[in-house]
């Protein structure tokens, strides 16, 4: 199948570089694409002979979203996950939002030396599975890849679950691969919204924040081992957090080796907030890189878990609150967290049969679906199985839902009509029994 590549943005001979590209590929082997990479590398050559200082040279890319915006076209609000897909789809990029403090730090910290000459990318919201999966070597029985876990907008895109995927977009790129072949290492950050079906707890949320970083450089220049990771990683939580007490934990993921993991001390809990990695020689070539040539490292991390503990924020909704009282505090990184008065909660249980084959997290979906911001935690109390009372094939389920709001004292009325949507759509979306 013949290809094409239009570009929309040309090169300019300046310091900082704006480029957006057009990706118009089908779900196809890698390599196919190479070919359509060449030629237009070629035919950029005469950019590239230009006397420029390349260690001067950053680019900021941006990838067109066309193909995103056709996906989007094409979905039905009156299907519940096409619902959640456009609902979360229009919240803003808080890491590019001034009111936030998720965006106050990226600028710290992507404005620190170390980071200084990195290329910036950004990327679509609506991604390849193929890129999101195949390309990291993810087994075809990855729960990542499920529906219970994965947001998808059709059979072969889906919502960005991982920054990761701008290794993709950035090494695609006729500029770069060429600027790669012109020096021996290159650099770049992407930081965007992601989305993940997630427990539904003070903790997580199903749309955040993450920034990725990635360095590959040519082995006879450096070789890249466990103590350049530690490094880094001990260099950005010093930075951020000062004194804050932290572990380093092996990892393992189905694209790196080795893999780190960051904790730090959160109100006498470990909270992972850095994933760091040397990426292992099967994925450099998958994203045409020479593994034989290059060595690379990659890291990402959560915005909101080091915002929370670098100001002791206990709810990661705050983040989304247009509440004066919130917004005021986040003009800082050093004042802790001044809690809004705190509102009582309200409880409600509900306990119901469903087959097996359910996923909690699906059902996690529709109780954001009814309550939105007022759900603080569903915690799960009770799974029971009884063949001879529910069947094989069939298991119990008891939630214990809690209610809160920042703005007022919810009220048992309130409560009451948005558990009672919930059971209704516990029965019809999953065939329960309810108790």
């Amino acid at each position: 199948m013949s290809k094409t590549t239009p570009w929309e943005g040309a090169a300019i001979p300046a310091q900082r570089c704006a480029i957006t590209t057009e990706w118009k590929t089908d779900l196809l082997e890698k390599w196919e694409l190479m070919p359509v990479i060449e030629k237009v590398t070629n035919s950029l050559s005469w950019i590239m002979d230009l006397p420029w200082i390349w260690e001067d040279w950053v680019y900021n890319i941006e990838v067109s979203r066309n193909i995103q915006n056709q996906l989007i076209s094409s979905l039905d609000p009156s299907i519940p996950e096409h619902a959640r897909i456009l609902r979360y789809m229009e919240m803003p990029d808080l890491t590019r939002d001034d009111n936030s403090i998720l965006k106050l730090i990226i600028d710290n910290i992507t404005n620190l030396e170390v980071f200084s000459w990195f290329d910036h990318i950004r990327t679509p919201e609506i991604v390849p599975a193929f890129w999101t999966f195949d390309l990291f070597n993810f087994p075809e029985n990855h729960p990542a890849r499920t529906k219970s876990d994965t947001y998808y907008v059709d059979e072969n895109y889906i919502l960005k679950t991982h920054t990761t995927i701008m290794w993709y977009y950035y090494f695609s790129n006729p500029l770069i691969r060429q600027k790669l072949s012109n020096e021996w290492s290159v650099k770049a950050i992407s930081y965007w919204k992601v989305y993940r079906k997630d427990e539904i707890d003070s903790k997580h949320h199903p749309v955040f924040h993450q920034i990725d970083w990635l360095y590959l450089i040519e082995k006879d220049k450096k070789i890249i081992d466990r103590t350049d990771l530690e490094k880094v990683l001990i260099d950005v939580a010093k930075e951020v957090f000062w004194d804050v007490e932290y572990r380093i934990n092996n990892e393992s993921y189905p694209y790196t080796d080795p893999s780190l993991e960051m904790e730090v001390k959160f109100w006498d809990n470990w909270l992972e907030i850095l994933w760091w990695w040397i990426v292992s020689p099967q994925v450099l070539e998958n994203h045409w890189i020479d593994s034989s040539k290059y060595n690379w490292w990659a890291f990402w991390f959560w915005v909101e878990r080091l915002a929370m503990i670098k100001k002791w924020i206990p709810d990661i909704r705050s983040f989304w609150s247009k509440d004066e009282r919130y917004l005021k505090q986040w003009w800082d990184l050093e004042t802790k967290f001044n809690p809004v008065s705190k509102y009582p909660s309200t409880e409600r249980d509900i306990s119901f049969v469903i087959d097996k084959s359910e996923s909690v997290n699906n059902y996690f979906e529709i109780v954001r679906d009814e309550a939105w911001e007022l759900i603080e935690e569903v915690k799960m109390i009770d799974k029971y199985e009884n063949e001879k009372k529910f069947w094989a094939d069939r298991i119990s389920y008891t939630f214990r839902m809690t209610y809160r709001s920042s703005e007022k004292t919810l009220t048992n009325e309130e409560v009451n009509e948005i558990q009672e949507r919930i059971r209704n759509r516990t029965q019809s979306d999953f065939n329960a029994v309810l108790r």
